[in-house]
């Protein structure tokens, strides 16, 4: 199995006062402090936007479902007669510094305008940029009438008129301690008071408590569910795969691919927005070949795959081609979740 860097294991491991890993006791009073600079810049008031902004945002560092909700959101705002930007910063790309940019996956690619750009663009126009505020008021130019920003939670740039917060109900908050002692990008507390809802991802015991907490502090608790696509799942169910993923929870990815049925014989986990080199690709594919099996990965890994928006030029197409798993959110109650953002809108436009 290939391992690149990833969070330290201590973030996801539960304490109790006999039981303490070394490093995050150390690092505790650096959490302390984080976290209190980071709940006092989520109290900072922000830019009002002449739009309805919706954001979708997480407790903790690494993935827990905030793009695949920000397109279903997308997709739900379209089917109402909205037209919903998406807002996205671009991590690590060259856009993310500059003036705002408008998507055009014909000619971008991951490295121009960042992986979670690219998936969001094939549903609705896409900016990138840090600058939410001037990615606002761009948005607003071209005739957008609802803006959702992907991430930016903990970022007082924009004013907020609906927060929803993406728990993975598998990992929860980890041992509760804010970066660098754990993975909390703020405290508990404040990020929950800031929230408008909280949206629990999959089943597992660690988002228990969270769910309790949130429905204490009157905030609403909607369910969803992420799963492949029912083609994909039935084209990998009983294959033979080697998988490999550069997402916040890779180990995330394979257990899906156990669930339906694949057969994994290889994994390789890479850091989250991984930069790929032709040198992993072809190791990846030489793997799969050894092992007679289909190399697999994300929708987010497979556009990170390319140096331009031509198709993936790493990639040697003699050797086995990876194959992009789509994933799709779902959520229990629609009704709920649509409730939510009417009202939000409402709010916004000053209809309440």
């Amino acid at each position: 199995m290939i391992r690149l860097r990833q969070p330290p294991a201590f973030w996801w491991q539960a304490e109790s006062r006999g039981k303490r890993p070394i490093l995050s006791f150390a690092l505790a009073p650096l959490g302390l402090l984080y976290g209190a600079i980071a709940g006092w810049r989520m109290r900072r008031s922000g830019f009002k936007a002449a739009l309805p902004v919706i954001c979708v945002g997480n407790l903790v560092v690494g993935g827990a479902g905030k793009t695949p909700l920000a397109l279903a959101l997308a997709k739900r705002l379209i089917v109402a007669g909205e037209t919903p930007w998406f807002l996205s910063r671009g991590y690590g790309s060259a856009a993310e510094h500059g003036a705002p940019l408008i998507v055009d996956p014909s000619l971008h690619c991951a490295r121009d305008v960042g992986d979670e750009a690219l998936l969001l663009a094939r549903v609705a126009p896409t900016l990138v940029s840090a600058d939410r505020v001037a990615s606002a008021r761009l948005a607003a130019e071209h005739g957008a009438s609802v803006l959702v920003l992907d991430d930016g939670l903990q970022n007082p740039a924009l004013e907020k008129d609906l927060k929803l917060i993406v728990v993975d109900a598998g990992a929860g908050i980890g041992n509760g301690r804010c970066l660098p002692a754990g993975p909390l990008r703020a405290p508990l507390s404040d990020q929950l008071d800031f929230a408008s809802a909280l949206v629990i991802v999959g089943e597992g015991a660690p988002a228990a408590g969270l769910i309790e907490a949130a429905r204490r502090a009157g905030k609403p608790v909607v369910l969803a569910q992420l799963a492949v696509t029912s083609a994909m799942a039935a084209q990998l169910a009983h294959r033979r795969v080697y998988a490999f993923a550069g997402i916040g929870r890779p180990n995330k990815f394979f257990a899906t691919l156990d669930e339906l049925g694949a057969e994994i014989v290889g994994t390789a986990s890479f850091p989250d927005h991984y930069a790929y080199r032709r040198a992993d690709i072809a190791t990846l594919q030489r793997a799969a070949r050894e092992r007679d099996a289909r190399l697999v990965t994300t929708e987010k890994d497979f556009v990170r795959l390319s140096l331009s928006a031509n198709g993936p030029a790493m990639v040697d197409p003699v050797l086995p081609v990876p194959l992009a798993v789509p994933i799709e959110m779902t959520v229990s109650d629609p009704a709920e979740l649509d409730a939510l953002i009417a009202r939000a809108l409402r709010r916004a436009r000053g209809n309440s």
